[in-house]
């Protein structure tokens, strides 16, 4: 002890000690404990035990730095700092991530039921949950939600996450709503009585030719592959033969939800994907009864965006010869990770194996431990180097090549899943105009006010979709709106020629979004897949 305090008195001026006397005993403490604590790791691990040296200098930070530390972030720091030398896919979560990374693969979440945007201040209800629990005491779309428990939500520049933490809450729980709706002049109050709230995974369901189905799934989840299964059901009944499954954008999520749906597509005992790490022997996921889809013609839709557990099904689908795959090469994320719980609710997910498709093909693509920002600026190399336009700009290594497993034909590895018929993205739709438009949120907005004006009108004038579909034209005066917003905003196009560019599909793209406001989601994929060049493509394969 005499040793340490000496070394850290002969860094201090005579006269500096002197005026340090009344705190030296709450140094000598600090010290003591650190010097205790040293001592019992000493008993406990061996002296080069990196472990040892970690916890040395943590509590030398926390007790001997010049200012205070926060020791939490310190410890969280240092995680965080491990794990980014590792692999792209290990990282630390908080308590409040792993919630929130968690919410959209439990399958529901417990609040009010309503789907809702922020126009300028002001909370606007764009859909209710069917017999959720807003719907229930008669919350329509339009509704201004403008207060909450005596508390006022608009008109207050309060956080879009602050307001949903307010309509949050446990089931059973009662939310005090002060609504404001059109032509009522006075408020409105709503006792609404928070339930769990499902979210789906499956996005949309329809047919979209005669004899041929679709389903989009978003993600997997735990409820996912019970969705699926009421999806095809359901698409079955209305005379489904084939079927389009998009998981374009799909970013993964549970690997046995993706391992059940791949089941429904296959032989019993046929392969799906396996994995194995240098700690993880190999194992091995199965269909576990022959597919209750296992016939019709199928066709998967991918992009660079899909990835995991979508590149799972993917990757059997077409290893087994079950279907074709269709799109651009997919992202390539096929390394395992095992959530390690931490005491606080906080998380690690490390990376203990790799996915492999059944051919051998391992779907994670290639990466530089470290370099975690190189690894998140693939899909735009990919872009610049002319792969998502043009499928010659693709190069395999024959060490690359691997066969399916039924007809022998070719498929490549080195990371993601290539498609059979490669399609390539479409540049000249979106214009640098439009993302300025989306990106500052134009399009949105005026569509919310759009929808505010003309709800009730479109729905009398099509009290179909099919009548939607056929005969919407998005009005003059829309485009106009948002033009005049843009202008306000300093948004212009580069010329003319930008403009009318930017033109054909900004109205596609606000049909589909009245289509969604009107019915859901299903109708505004019914709307964009018909100018889909994907889309086009798996239907071209279906004729």
């Amino acid at each position: 002890m005499s040793a340490i305090f000496r070394n850290f008195a002969d860094h201090i001026e005579p006269i500096q000690l002197i005026t340090m006397r009344k705190k030296i005993s709450l140094t000598i403490l600090g010290l003591l404990s650190f010097v205790a604590v040293q001592a019992q790791m000493r008993i406990n691990m061996g002296d080069a035990s990196p472990l040892r040296k970690l916890s040395i200098a943590e509590m030398a930070v926390t007790n001997l730095y010049v200012d205070s530390v926060d020791e939490k972030k310190l410890v969280e720091d240092a995680i965080r700092g491990m794990l980014k030398e590792l692999d792209p896919h290990s990282t630390y979560s908080t308590p409040k991530e792993v919630i929130e990374m968690n919410e959209p693969l439990n399958g529901s979440f417990e609040g009010i039921g309503v789907q809702f945007n922020m126009m300028e201040d002001t909370l606007v209800v764009v859909q209710t949950i069917t017999k959720g629990p807003s719907e229930r005491v008669g919350i329509l779309a339009g509704d201004r939600i403008v207060g909450v428990n005596d508390t006022a939500i608009a008109g207050v520049k309060m956080s879009k996450e602050e307001i949903m933490r307010r309509l949050r809450g446990p089931k059973g729980t009662i939310a005090h709503l002060k609504v404001v709706r059109q032509d009522i002049r006075d408020t409105l109050l709503f006792d609404v009585e928070r339930d769990k709230i499902p979210v789906k995974s499956v996005d949309a369901i329809y047919m979209i030719r005669p004899s041929v189905g679709y389903i989009r799934i978003g993600n997997f989840g735990a409820t996912t592959y019970q969705e699926f299964m009421d999806a095809l059901t359901t698409l079955k009944s209305q005379g489904m033969e084939d079927l389009i499954l998009d998981l374009q954008e799909n970013g993964g999520g549970y690997l046995q939800a993706a391992a059940d749906i791949a089941s429904e597509f296959l032989e019993f005992d046929d392969l799906i994907v396996y994995t194995e790490g240098r700690r993880v022997p190999r194992r091995e996921y199965r269909a576990t009864a022959a597919g209750a889809f296992k016939k019709g013609r199928v066709v998967v839709l991918v992009d660079e965006y899909t990835a995991s557990a979508a590149e799972i099904v993917t990757g059997a689908i077409q290893d087994q010869d079950r279907g074709l795959v269709v799109g651009r090469r997919t992202f390539g994320k096929g390394l395992v990770q095992r959530p390690i719980d931490l005491p606080d609710g906080s998380m690690i997910r490390l990376t203990i194996a790799h996915y492999f498709t059944p051919s051998g093909r391992c779907i994670q693509k290639p990466y530089e431990k470290g370099k975690q920002k190189d690894y998140a600026l693939d899909v735009i190399n990919r872009l610049k180097h002319g792969e998502l336009t043009n499928a010659d700009s693709i190069h395999f290594a024959d060490s690359l090549k691997f066969l399916t497993l039924k007809k022998q034909r070719t498929v490549y590895g080195g990371g993601g899943i290539m498609p059979d018929y490669f399609v390539p993205l479409d540049t000249t739709r979106y214009t640098k105009f439009h993302r300025e438009l989306a990106a500052k949120s134009v399009i949105i907005t005026q569509n919310l006010r759009f929808m505010d004006k003309n709800r009730k009108k479109l729905l009398k004038q099509y009290p179909t979709f099919a009548e939607f579909k056929e005969q919407f034209e998005v009005p003059q005066s829309f485009i106009d709106a948002i033009m005049k917003e843009a202008d306000k905003k300093n948004i212009k196009p580069k010329d003319e020629a930008e403009r009318e560019r930017t033109l054909p599909y900004l109205k596609l793209q606000l049909k589909a979004l009245v289509a969604r406001d009107l019915w859901d989601m299903s109708e505004y994929y019914g709307i964009f897949n018909e100018q889909s060049d994907i889309v086009k493509q798996a239907l071209e394969l279906m004729k």
